[in-house]
């Protein structure tokens, strides 16, 4: 079965559809996104989390082309270069969305035609895809059957497919789930979409996470990752830097996911760190969790040093800190 949020951005005629995270699975709504400036609200706004602002803003890509159909190329090319830069700002410490712009104006230039930027999108959506899956089958080889694996917020197609992979390998997994404030996404996005893939999962609160590491139940910690820098230091949803160096305390291995390692972030001072409204940690779900007198500080990503990380798993196989140069060898860039 497809988990519902596999399929959450959806290109039409009148624009394009984002199923609203911030209250599924309560409430499934889509929002309309007419503009491509709307998409980007709408990823500052995080109405679409972790993988959802790629294909957003493939999409979005696509809206702002339609306007510039009959345009000479060089001026339609510059306002499109305007856009993707615009796109890229909406959340800038996940590099998925510069992978994203790219991929699109890579096939407007081959063309000379803005009109390629649907083709672009569409190619930039199937290489995620077939990326996600490779990295899925990486890590599912990792684990053993019967294991059971932690994970923070939401690995999105990461986490799908490497429980498909486990399973298409005769596997079955356990899964604790940390709640994720101030979102709440591992809650409501990543524990309902591995109940929908019928796998054993139990919520915790973010403050259990190294009690339940202690406990000796879990035997693997995986997230995903937003960015993970040559040198290795993963950057992820805050909380994560804790989780990992209780894993590494109590002797749980530490399998970080993402596509690439990304060669134009040789260190952390590269990647800059995303500061939400501190207001955002003063609620959950639009109720309040603290007085308006109480001040909130929100940095939504936090970086673990490669010495708590095992392994970073890509679409091209596993690696240690030390190797990610590894995955670049022999392409040329």
């Amino acid at each position: 079965m497809q988990p519902v949020l596999a399929d959450s951005v959806r290109l039409t005629d009148d624009g394009v559809l984002i199923l609203d995270r911030r209250r599924f699975p309560f409430e499934r709504n889509w929002v309309l996104c007419r503009t491509a400036e709307d998409v980007a609200r709408a990823v500052e706004d995080m109405v679409t989390q972790s993988s959802g602002p790629y294909f957003a803003v493939l999409q979005a890509m696509v809206l702002k082309a339609r306007t510039l159909e009959g345009k000479p190329f060089e001026e339609a090319r510059a306002e499109l270069g305007k856009t993707a830069l615009m796109l890229e700002n909406t959340r800038r410490t996940n590099n998925a969305l510069r992978k994203a712009t790219a991929i699109v104006l890579e096939h407007v230039d081959a063309a000379r035609d803005v009109a390629h930027a649907l083709q672009g999108a569409q190619e930039g959506d199937r290489r995620y895809r077939a990326k996600s899956r490779a990295l899925g089958v990486h890590t599912a080889n990792l684990l053993e059957d019967d294991d059971t694996v932690m994970t923070h917020c939401w690995a999105d197609l990461y986490l799908t497919e490497t429980v498909r992979a486990a399973q298409e390998q005769g596997k079955t997994l356990r899964f604790f789930c940390t709640e994720t404030r101030p979102y709440l996404q591992g809650a409501r996005l990543t524990a309902e979409t591995l109940v929908e893939m019928g796998v054993d999962t139990t919520l915790i609160t973010d403050g259990m996470g190294a009690a339940v590491l202690q406990s000796g139940e879990v035997d693997a910690l995986v997230t995903a990752a937003d960015r993970v820098t040559m040198d290795g230091h993963v950057v992820n949803k805050v909380g994560t830097l804790g989780l990992a160096v209780a894993a590494h305390a109590f002797g749980v291995p530490f399998h970080a996911q993402v596509q690439a390692p990304d060669h134009l972030a040789p260190t952390t001072e590269h990647v800059e760190i995303e500061y939400r409204d501190g207001a955002e940690v003063l609620q959950v779900l639009g109720r309040p969790s603290a007085t308006p007198r109480v001040k909130g500080l929100y940095p939504a990503f936090d970086v673990t040093p490669p010495r708590f990380v095992t392994d970073v798993v890509t679409d091209r196989g596993v690696y240690r800190a030390g190797e990610l140069h590894e995955y670049y060898e022999g392409e040329q860039r």
